[in-house]
């Protein structure tokens, strides 16, 4: 077996994956391959993906992944959790991009960031704080609104961002009825912000 046999034959524990609309953020509507692995070392209380928080998951070659991703002329291939960055992304975000894929990583920042992706959502949670030097890497910054003190604690975390990423306030789904309005109010005191929302869960798909 030769060296890039052995890379196609590593596996990945794999929750869920699927053809869907991407649901939050700036790629909202466009068509995307969501990759969920298993295994997440935050925990949010909140998280509606729990059952992603072990590793005990069918494992998946990185060969079985592309060829699935490959039937689909969609461009855009997520790679979520669970907290994705538990594993090491390189082999399987360029084997991604060697089939001609854009890869996103939806990531809460506690971990490295391996591979090449072309798009890093970044989602810091209170429960455990980013890497300092996975800030700068992000383009888009979405900060879950749970509570009224979360608008503070977004200002934080944009402010450790680079200029060019996109800010983006998103209500907590079991909140949304109080939180949104909450939301656009401080949009439109503060227009550097964006809303984020699951449209994908108002529209039931996965």
């Amino acid at each position: 077996m030769n060296p890039d046999s052995a890379i196609l034959h590593s596996t990945y524990p794999v929750m869920e994956h699927f053809l869907t609309l991407q649901g939050e953020g700036f790629f909202t509507g466009q068509s995307a391959y969501f990759i969920r692995l298993g295994g997440c070392d935050v925990g949010c209380t909140w998280c509606d993906v729990k059952d992603s928080w072990t590793e005990n998951h069918p494992k998946m070659s990185i060969q079985e992944l592309t060829d699935l991703v490959a039937k689909h002329p969609t461009n855009i291939v997520v790679i979520t959790g669970g907290e994705p960055t538990m594993h090491d992304l390189a082999p399987l975000s360029d084997a991604l991009k060697a089939i001609g894929k854009r890869v996103h990583i939806e990531t809460s920042g506690v971990n490295h960031i391996s591979g090449r992706p072309d798009w890093i959502t970044l989602s810091p949670k209170k429960f455990k704080a980013p890497l300092p030097e996975v800030l700068p890497q992000a383009h888009e910054l979405k900060i879950i609104i749970y509570h009224k003190s979360d608008f503070e604690w977004a200002e934080k975390y944009a402010q450790l961002c680079s200029d060019s990423c996109v800010l983006y306030l998103q209500p907590e789904w079991g909140k949304s009825e109080k939180m949104t309005p909450l939301i656009l109010e401080y949009i439109h005191k503060n227009p550097k912000w964006h809303l984020s929302l699951q449209t994908h869960k108002y529209i039931h798909i996965p």
